[in-house]
């Protein structure tokens, strides 16, 4: 039976505490918390992320880039752990605003650009160096692809992720609400890898990159821990997706950067060159 009994106050006050596993972030302003400045290394391209699936995002285009012989894609990664408040350091938010990773810093321009929120970060750096962008009639299927994963995954980690797997207490109405949405993604995903081998059609693209991420590990099984529960098997083509992207070696490479957790050997906190990932 629901527990009915919350009644919301006229005006909400934030009493500085919280619940579940990222009570210790979450607050309800903007700006820094403490003084710090970001490290900056030896390339044009200064990241400072974090291996979540936003920030796999963009390491993975930066070494797909690099696989296409590149150059001007090299790339510092610098390690912003979220869980510590890192984010909320000066030197982040002159990055990024709204204290959330993935930031950009290009230093090839005067002054220097900074871009932030994944979905521009994949689009900048593909408009300026000329891939993965198409530019013919499939360039309208990539960007619509690209702005439906940035508005969908928020249901699917926001809403899903965090209260079937990270809420300090498992409540049916949202679980429920938002596993009805996640479910009907998946189908619309499905249905469109049903039709063509990529998000955008015959190319693989910026699209693909954002959106394998958060729905690719949903479907093979690292992240939350729902396969069953959402029955992914169910959901032919984007496994057989999943995979397609999986398998190729820019991928491989792009996942362990700034990757803090899991086996030793699959861990590049820093990435300033490509042997970092050789070792």
């Amino acid at each position: 039976m629901a527990d009915n009994s919350y009644v919301p106050p006229k005006v909400w006050q934030w009493d500085g505490e919280g619940e579940g596993k990222f009570a210790n972030i979450n607050r309800p302003v903007s700006g820094p918390t403490h003084d710090k400045d970001m490290p900056v290394g030896k390339h044009p391209l200064q990241l400072y992320s974090l291996a979540t699936p936003n920030g796999i995002k963009v390491t993975v285009l930066l070494e797909e880039l690099l696989a296409l012989g590149i150059e001007g894609a090299e790339y510092d990664a610098y390690t912003i752990n979220i869980m510590e408040g890192e984010q909320f350091s000066s030197g982040f938010v002159a990055a990024n605003p709204n204290s959330k990773i993935p930031a950009l810093v290009d230093h090839s321009t005067n002054p220097p650009t900074r871009v932030f929120e994944s979905g521009a970060i994949l689009l900048y750096l593909a408009d300026k160096f000329g891939a993965f962008l198409p530019t013919g009639a499939n360039r309208g299927e990539c960007l619509s692809w690209l702005f439906w994963q940035m508005g969908s995954a928020p249901y699917l980690g926001g809403g899903f992720g965090h209260f079937y797997a990270y809420a300090p207490e498992k409540w049916e109405y949202p679980i429920n609400r938002f596993t009805m949405e996640v479910k009907r993604q998946l189908d619309v995903l499905d249905k469109r890898l049903a039709q063509v081998p990529w998000l955008a059609g015959d190319e693989y693209t910026i699209a693909d990159m954002a959106t394998w991420p958060w729905y690719g590990a949903l479907i093979t099984g690292e992240i939350y821990g729902a396969q069953e529960f959402l029955d992914v098997k169910s959901y032919t083509h984007v496994l057989r997706w999943a995979q397609d992207v999986e398998a190729r070696p820019a991928v491989q490479r792009g996942q362990r950067v700034n990757r803090i957790w899991g086996p030793e050997e699959e861990r590049v906190p820093e990435r300033h060159d490509a042997s970092d990932l050789d070792l």
